[in-house]
């Protein structure tokens, strides 16, 4: 990984109440391994449940969305100030779910960046093309769009990539580790050298305790945005033993 620090974040989606987190992150914070980066993408709910006990531990919190605004009459949204008055690190965005459910386009994702870059907080963007796109042979198009139009290389110091082909979400399915490895290294190509070099890009499509070593012994593979397998302590925990 040519330097670069290993980073697994486990992304909890809509599970887990707060009381169910306090118990959950007080395992993980106590277990992790020295040597990789390790965060937990939390709902809006559990963020202070989570920040608080993780409180002191090498555990980094997440959000797993944000407005770009800073305040206003936007009902139901929170902005990046509401984050870091909790003490949250950073928050996800551009998610296949938040695009394919919430409609969250390009241009949304890149204010949004913009915001969340200059209040502080670091930032996990997610980018993968559908099986579609795939099969149509449009994958590196899409991924070239999806990091000029956010406006990634711009604001590259707390930014990490995490590539998740759509059609491995949740399905069982995953990318080969040659397929992987080949689109992280497009991603990569994607910024200037001296970016492109240090920047951080995870995979994201059903990494799993038994996948996850050879996913994560690929050059370009910097760790996993885990979505499933974060949900139970065990198997969260074997994944950051591999990137160790």
């Amino acid at each position: 990984m040519s330097g670069r620090r290993p980073f697994v974040a486990g992304n909890w989606k809509m599970h887990k109440t707060a009381g169910e987190t306090g118990p959950f992150v007080a395992d993980l914070a106590a277990r992790l391994p020295e040597g990789p980066e390790v965060a937990v993408c939390v709902p809006f709910t559990s963020l202070a449940e989570a920040v608080r006990t993780a409180s002191g531990s090498q555990l980094r919190v997440y959000a797993q969305n944000m407005h770009q605004a800073a305040q206003g009459a936007f009902t139901g949204e929170v902005s990046a100030a509401m984050l870091l008055d909790l003490g949250v690190h950073g928050v996800l965005l551009g998610h296949s779910e938040r695009r394919q459910y919430f409609g969250e386009t390009d241009d949304a994702l890149a204010e949004k960046l913009v915001a969340a870059d200059a209040a502080g907080l670091h930032v996990i963007l997610a980018v993968g093309e559908t099986e579609e796109q795939r099969e149509a042979g449009q994958t590196e198009q899409v991924l070239a769009r999806q990091i000029a139009d956010s406006g990634a290389a711009s604001h590259a110091a707390r930014l990490t990539i995490a590539y998740e082909p759509i059609w491995a979400i949740g399905t069982g399915r995953t990318a080969t580790p040659d397929m992987a490895e080949q689109a992280h290294r497009f991603i990569r190509g994607l910024f200037p050298a001296e970016i492109g070099e240090r920047i951080r890009i995870q995979y994201g499509g059903s990494m799993k305790p038994d996948n996850a070593p050879e996913l994560l012994a690929q050059p370009d593979i910097d760790g996993g945005l885990i979505g499933g397998a974060s949900l139970e302590a065990d198997a969260f925990l074997a994944i950051v033993a591999a990137a160790t």
